[in-house]
C-alpha cells in the first residue's frame, strides 16, 4: 500500500493538504518578502466586503458536497459539546484552483484580531506551470457548526508567514497568522475568546487534543472533529515535527494541537497546528504531523498584532 505525505487542506478534487485553497479576487497588495523576515499580504477594504458577500450559506455547504470525499474518520470523533474558545473554520478561494477550507484559532494579541493556522492555508505555492496560486476571499467563522455561525463571519484584512517557510511542499515552519476585521465594533477575541499559545520547548510524548473541520464522509466539514492522542517529536536535518496517528482528513489543516486541555473550560495551550498527513491509496489519513514552533514563527506571532 503506497503512502502520500500531503498538506491537509480540504481538497479541490482530492485531498491535497489538510486545508482548502483560497481566492476570488487578488488582494491589491501582493505578498512581498519584508526585511523583518515575514511575507505579508494586505487585503483592500472592498475585497474584504466582497469576501463576506461571496461566502453564502449555500456556497459553504457546497464545500462538503462533492464526489470522492475521504472515508469517515475512525480515530477522530465528532466534538460532543460547544466548540472550544476561538476555534473555527477558515474559508477561502485558491486562484487558480477553487473554494477551499482550513481550520484556525484565535490567539492572544494586542489587537485582539489575530488567528493562528497553517502556512499552507495562506501560501498556495505555484501551479504546474509555476504560476503563483493566490489566496483571497478569506473569512473566518468561529464556532461553525452545521451551517450555524453563532458569532458571525470575520473578514481577513491581512495574513502572513515567516520567510523560512518554503511553501506547501515544505514542512518547516508551516505556520501562519491572520488579522481579521472587527464585527459590530467588537474584536474576535472579545467575542469568542482565545486559546493560549506557547513557544516553549517541550519533550514528548505529549498528551494532545487535536481539533479540526475535516471534509470527510463523517461530517462533510460541517462539524468539529477531535483526536486525543499522544504526540512524539521527530527531527531530521530539514525539520522537527510532532506526529500522531490521528486520522483527520483535509480541512483540518491549521487546527490546534492543544496540551493541558481542560474539557471543563474548553481551554488549552497550542504548541503546534496540523500541517501534513500520510494517506493510503484510498485517501485514509494514517497519521498527522505539525511543525515544532520555531523562533522564526515566534517572531511572526509577536508582530501579528500590528497587521
Amino acid at each position: 500500500m503506497s503512502e502520500m505525505s500531503r498538506a491537509l487542506m480540504r481538497p479541490r478534487a482530492v485531498l491535497t493538504v489538510l486545508g482548502v485553497a483560497l481566492a476570488v479576487t487578488v488582494a491589491p497588495a501582493a505578498a512581498a518578502r519584508a526585511a523583518d523576515g515575514q511575507v505579508v499580504t494586505t487585503i483592500a477594504a472592498g475585497d474584504r466586503a466582497a469576501a463576506l458577500s461571496y461566502w453564502t450559506p449555500e456556497r459553504i455547504k457546497q464545500q462538503g458536497e462533492f464526489d470522492g470525499l475521504p472515508p469517515a474518520e475512525k480515530i477522530g470523533k465528532l466534538w460532543p459539546g460547544p466548540v472550544p474558545a476561538g476555534v473555527g473554520r477558515l474559508f477561502f478561494t485558491a486562484v487558480p484552483g477553487g473554494d477551499e477550507s482550513c481550520t484556525a484559532t484565535v490567539v492572544p494579541s494586542p489587537s485582539q484580531d489575530v488567528l493562528f493556522t497553517a502556512g499552507h492555508c495562506l501560501d498556495g505555492g505555484t501551479d504546474r506551470n509555476d504560476q503563483p496560486i493566490t489566496m483571497t476571499n478569506m473569512v473566518f467563522v468561529p464556532g461553525y457548526d452545521h451551517g450555524k455561525q453563532p458569532h458571525g463571519m470575520f473578514a481577513a484584512r491581512a495574513f502572513g508567514w515567516s520567510d523560512t517557510y518554503q511553501g506547501p511542499s515544505s514542512a518547516l515552519d508551516d505556520d501562519g497568522v491572520i488579522a481579521v476585521d472587527p464585527v459590530g465594533g467588537k474584536h474576535v477575541a472579545e467575542v469568542v475568546g482565545t486559546q493560549d499559545i506557547s513557544f516553549d520547548k517541550v519533550t514528548g510524548p505529549v498528551d494532545t487534543t487535536m481539533l479540526g473541520y475535516p471534509v470527510s464522509q463523517l461530517a462533510h466539514g460541517e462539524a468539529l472533529v477531535s483526536c486525543t492522542r499522544p504526540a512524539t517529536l521527530e527531527t531530521n536535518s530539514a525539520a522537527a515535527d510532532w506526529t500522531t496517528d490521528c486520522d483527520l482528513a483535509g480541512g483540518s489543516s491549521g487546527g490546534p494541537w492543544l496540551r493541558n486541555f481542560d474539557p471543563a473550560t474548553g481551554k488549552g495551550t497550542i504548541y503546534a497546528v496540523t500541517s501534513r498527513g500520510s494517506m493510503d491509496v484510498d485517501g485514509v489519513t494514517e497519521n498527522l504531523s505539525g511543525a515544532e514552533l520555531s523562533d522564526a514563527v515566534r517572531a511572526l506571532y509577536q508582530r501579528a498584532g500590528a497587521l
